[in-house]
């Protein structure tokens, strides 16, 4: 996998003024860009096509493809990559609009269970719950829920060099400081895909996105590591991925761990500092001192 590749700028250099103690002076800053992406479907036969908008997620410009698709995916819209014809900016939307949609056709032969037709989301960058109408609603199942667990075993030297490893990729935190992200690693602590976002959540779609379109799913190996707090949702989209091991910088829910116990996912959290909180172990994972 390849650790990014952003479909475009996500940083923007702004004049501000930075004070320290009594003194202040004129400097420059990078800061995140933020803006709306629509992401709508376009789905039915070629005599009868039918369009839904189906969200608008506040994100970081930059994956759009990956950040749509992953996004059907964890929510349970799509159950695989081959339901999907194409992924595109609409031709027909002025030029300053386009790029903030993200249109994704599916095939044919392929019609999305929409929930009633009444599941439309607004999602900011701050909580991805938001505009959902109960937690029973965002319980979708996973396509690996009953998927044998592979048995794996990692150190806690490897593990706590993962947080270091996690930012010293992300470049737009570094610019700005202000950006989320996720990263999957091997359990030897290499990293091998990143994705960043001004979402927590739509890092990890983006993230989830590029390994769906790669054939990469389901990341029963490979070990997730979320850059701030591990949400219910996160944990979500981790078992809609098959991902079984997730360690957090930040802390955990309580219903991020009800959720962990319940599809049998390893989470950690606090991963700093050569210290690290063990919320729940999978049967199947080793953890070696």
């Amino acid at each position: 996998m390849k650790t990014n590749t952003s479909e475009t700028t996500s940083v923007r250099r702004i004049d501000i003024i930075r004070a320290k103690d009594h003194d202040s002076y004129a400097c420059t800053d990078d800061i995140s860009i933020e803006e709306p992406l629509e992401i709508r479907i376009s789905y039915g036969c070629k005599e009868q096509k039918e369009s839904k908008n189906i969200s608008v997620t506040m994100r970081t410009p930059g994956n759009d493809t990956e950040l749509a698709i992953g996004f059907l995916f964890t929510e349970g819209i799509i159950s695989g990559y081959h339901q999907i014809q194409k992924a595109e900016h609409p031709v027909a939307e002025c030029s300053r609009n386009r790029e903030n949609i993200m249109v994704v056709h599916l095939t044919e032969d392929f019609i999305p269970q929409l929930m009633k037709a009444d599941r439309n989301f607004y999602t900011t960058s701050s909580c991805g719950v938001c505009g959902k109408g109960s937690i029973e609603s965002i319980r979708t199942v996973s396509s690996f829920q009953d998927l044998q667990k592979q048995p794996c075993a990692v150190t806690l030297d490897t593990l706590y060099q993962l947080s270091g490893k996690l930012q010293s990729f992300q470049n737009n935190f570094s610019a700005t400081g202000g950006i989320h992200a996720s990263g999957i690693f091997d359990i030897h602590g290499n990293l091998l895909a990143l994705r960043e976002d001004v979402g927590r959540h739509n890092a990890l779609d983006k993230l989830i996105g590029h390994s769906l379109m790669t054939g990469q799913l389901p990341l029963q190996d490979k070990i997730l590591v979320l850059s701030g707090r591990a949400s219910f949702e996160l944990i979500q989209k981790a078992a809609m991925a098959g991902i079984s091991f997730v360690a957090a910088i930040g802390a955990p829910s309580s219903l991020a761990i009800d959720l962990a116990k319940e599809f049998d996912i390893t989470l950690l959290g606090f991963l700093r500092d050569n210290r690290v909180n063990i919320y729940h172990k999978s049967n199947c994972h080793e953890i070696i001192e």
